[in-house]
């Protein structure tokens, strides 16, 4: 894969960052047209998981990849996206980044940064990033995860109060209660023996499809005002704000009451979603 175009490279790397901010390590799902990046911890196991989609053609001036057979035109790879951030960092004024799997020792992901010279030859710095090969019998392990049947749906409020709020009352807390209703409604609670926080949000709009018949049933016959909840890990939600490098064009979250929050980042070529269990 090859990026020229240098906002195509800083939007990248701005991804790329967001999850390595978000993962220790994940895996990396390449198809004709589109980049997975993906970690499928258990949530029954309390661990979050995520998955971000990307569209290559938005990204890269050439693209050309064969899977392992014509059928399964795919390659999965375990990557630990802070060496792809670092590697990137050294791009921020390239002339050219192409990225390349290799095999000399070990699978490596080589990225090969054109750096712009004085004189008339270029200068090429390459990072070889070790990646691990995921085969074909495990990549049923990587589905994209279904989408809850969500009680309540809302769009988030400006992610950067948000954050702000978070930030603050993860010094009184470990855990924290998002609670939100079908009339645009949305409180974050923190609840200790010493002391009761809650920060409200209004007007913040329910996505359309939380109204549509036969689309989710468990949102239909919800009286508007009740609020669903669920009491989370505030260091994953606090991670989740922290890590935004790609300002969302659209944020949202799914609730499922007790059990689950699904948050969705929208941008134009970007889509993350993050699953975040419900502590007991």
């Amino acid at each position: 894969a090859k990026i020229v175009d240098l906002a195509c490279l800083n939007h990248f790397s701005r991804v790329i960052n967001t999850i390595a901010r978000l993962v220790k390590s994940c895996t990396v799902r390449l198809t004709v047209s589109k980049l997975y990046f993906i970690l499928s911890d258990k949530v029954a196991n309390g661990g979050v998981s995520m998955w971000c989609e990307l569209c290559q053609g938005n990204f890269f001036d050439e693209f050309q990849m064969e899977g392992v057979a014509a059928e399964h035109n795919e390659i999965y790879l375990e990557l630990v996206p802070e060496n792809l951030s670092r590697a990137l960092k050294t791009a921020q004024s390239a002339k050219a980044v192409k990225i390349k799997l290799t095999n000399k020792h070990c699978p490596c992901l080589r990225v090969a940064v054109e750096l712009p010279s004085l004189s008339s030859s270029s200068r090429i710095v390459t990072h070889d990033i070790p990646v691990g090969v995921i085969p074909r019998r495990l990549w049923n392990d990587f589905r994209e995860p279904s989408v809850p049947d969500f009680d309540v749906s809302i769009y988030l409020p400006v992610l950067k109060t948000m954050k702000s709020v978070v930030e603050r009352m993860k010094n009184l807390s470990n855990s924290i209660v998002i609670e939100a209703n079908l009339s645009g409604e949305m409180n974050l609670k923190i609840e200790t023996d010493l002391v009761s926080v809650t920060t409200h949000f209004k007007d913040l709009g329910n996505p359309p499809w939380a109204s549509e018949a036969g689309c989710q049933s468990s949102a239909q016959d919800r009286d508007l005002k009740s609020m669903a909840e669920a009491r989370i890990d505030i260091k994953k939600l606090q991670q989740l704000l922290a890590g935004q490098q790609v300002n969302p064009t659209k944020a949202l979250c799914n609730i499922v009451s007790k059990r689950i929050v699904h948050f969705v980042l929208l941008h134009e070529d970007v889509s993350l979603q993050y699953f975040i269990p419900a502590l007991a």
